[in-house]
């Protein structure tokens, strides 16, 4: 049975839809950075999501071809995650889609190694004849966070998060939003076959000490 980050680690992928604090181990993902609304029609982000696919395919798929990656063994392609900020101003706001930046980004297996990364970003952009030069191989250790599971569309994300900044500051934490830290999203649900209000996104913050 192929290997599910998921199932195996359910404590990152599957929170309850309450607060929890959790410390998140390093991991090395797939990485498309940009900006600007992630809604456009044909615009930066679905670019990015299309070469993040692609590249993450071609790893997964890499056992039918004559390239061979040492440890390699069957997984299901991680879901889709996001890192995203806005310059100039507290917090984010969800009224301004233009205004975001972005990293998008796909875990990969540990045993993906960064010459089997740079031969996958090769191997796609021939394949797919896809421009894949605006991925990378980064590393994101998260640390100490706070994480809940949000139940519904994107634009009630403020109210999930308000949850969370009270949760934290009972327990004498605070966030730690900044350049390096950011506010992260792992997408749990398909948007062209679920309805938005029953979508499941993972709401990560990361906090300190208070």
């Amino acid at each position: 049975m192929a290997f599910d980050f998921k199932k195996e680690y359910k404590e990152f992928y599957m929170p309850k839809d309450k607060p929890e604090i959790v410390s998140v181990p390093a991991a090395n993902y797939i990485a498309v950075r940009g900006s600007g609304d992630p809604n456009e029609e044909g615009g930066l982000y679905q670019q990015a999501i299309g070469v993040l696919y692609a590249v993450a395919y071609t790893l997964k798929m890499s056992y039918k071809t004559d390239y061979r990656i040492e440890g390699f063994y069957d997984y299901v392609v991680p879901p889709l995650e996001g890192f995203w900020w806005q310059d100039h101003g507290e917090g984010i706001d969800y009224t301004d889609k233009s205004r975001f930046n972005w990293i998008s980004v796909i875990r990969l297996p540990d045993f993906i190694t960064r010459n089997d990364f740079d031969w996958a970003v090769e191997t796609a952009a021939k394949k797919k004849k896809l421009d894949c030069s605006g991925a990378e191989f980064l590393t994101i250790d998260e640390g100490l966070c706070v994480q809940i599971m949000h139940i519904g569309p994107f634009d009630d994300e403020p109210e999930t998060v308000a949850a969370m900044d009270r949760y934290i500051a009972e327990n004498g934490y605070e966030n730690d939003l900044s350049d390096s830290r950011l506010h992260h999203e792992i997408y749990l649900s398909n948007a062209r076959k679920v309805p938005p209000e029953k979508w499941k996104t993972v709401i990560r913050h990361p906090i300190r000490k208070a």
